[in-house]
């Protein structure tokens, strides 16, 4: 990364923060060689395969929802192109279980982590409420986190972060995902996927800092940020002046909490010169409660940290 003149703590806050995501990069590999495997080694595992271990309710596992316990959340969905092969892949996958468990208890940043088959089949540590919350005729491969891990998206098969957040059909609200597909030969098998929560990368990095700061990706959209940034820029009120309750609410949009969608033209324009132009500062001329905001980029994703500056008080 370019060091950008008067923003070295700005880099050094990005440089905290990839260190503690790009991590999981190493995880997410390490968890595909395991399932390949797996793939390797399916016949001779589903001759030993526990059938008892999961009693399927409809498309849902039916095991309670213990975040100590030792499994995940099994959904089959109706969408599968042979029940009895995706059933087949449920038992021989089933040591994923101990694996998702023990990368999730490593990493407090984590959110879930999981795996999406071609297959129809989805596992999810630790489990969650899927039968309220997901529809059993729920079709996988049509969802971010698994297309964005096909060969088309994703020719060099390696391990991706989709830079927008999104919201999490397990409920875990706006997150942002590590995707690394698990291919049998030349098949995509399945696709595994480490979550983060937006509310946890506020918690942990931004809510602590002394100032006014956001994460947006290149489009404009605020990935996270603390509210006094946030409600400085003219964008639309918070839930209980938090942005953690905003994100939370059943009516957030994210394209309402677009730089470029702002009321100010200045915020608009500064859009426009740290995200397209590339510029390192801009100065407001026109808002009485700004006077300047640095940026600086991301090694990882398509993201940009920025501070806003109040004017400084007048002697």
């Amino acid at each position: 990364m370019d060091e950008l003149p008067g923003n070295d703590h700005l880099n050094e806050l990005i440089q905290e923060m990839e260190q503690e995501i790009l991590v999981l990069n190493e995880e997410i590999i390490s968890l595909k060689t395991y399932y390949e495997w797996i793939l390797e080694n399916k016949e001779e595992l589903l001759k030993k395969a526990d059938k008892s271990k999961y009693t399927l309710v409809g498309s849902f596992s039916n095991n309670a929802l213990d975040e100590n316990g030792d499994l995940s959340k099994i959904i089959l969905s109706t969408k599968t192109p042979d029940y009895q092969k995706s059933y087949d892949e449920l038992l021989f996958t089933n040591i994923l279980d101990s694996a998702f468990k023990a990368v999730y208890k490593k990493h407090p940043i984590i959110a879930q982590v999981y795996s999406n088959s071609a297959m129809q089949v989805s596992r999810v540590y630790p489990p969650y409420d899927a039968q309220n919350l997901m529809d059993p005729d729920i079709d996988l491969p049509t969802f971010n986190f698994y297309y964005e891990g096909d060969e088309e998206h994703n020719p060099s098969k390696g391990p991706i972060w989709i830079p927008e957040v999104y919201v999490d059909p397990a409920g875990k609200g706006w997150i942002m995902s590590l995707v690394q597909p698990v291919y049998e030969g030349e098949k995509l098998s399945a696709v595994l996927g480490i979550d983060i929560t937006v509310e946890e990368i506020l918690h942990r990095f931004l809510e602590v800092e002394d100032g006014n700061f956001l994460i947006v990706n290149g489009k404009g959209d605020i990935v996270s940020g603390n509210s006094s940034a946030i409600e400085a820029l003219s964008l639309p009120p918070l839930k209980n002046h938090i942005y953690r309750e905003t994100i939370r609410s059943d009516n957030f949009r994210i394209s309402d909490y677009n730089l470029f969608n702002s009321k100010s033209r200045q915020v608009r324009e500064m859009a426009n010169a740290f995200l397209l132009k590339k510029e390192e500062k801009f100065l407001f001329e026109e808002e009485n409660n700004l006077s300047d905001a640095i940026a600086a980029d991301f090694d990882f994703t398509d993201w940009y940290l920025i501070e806003i500056n109040p004017p400084k008080d007048v002697e």
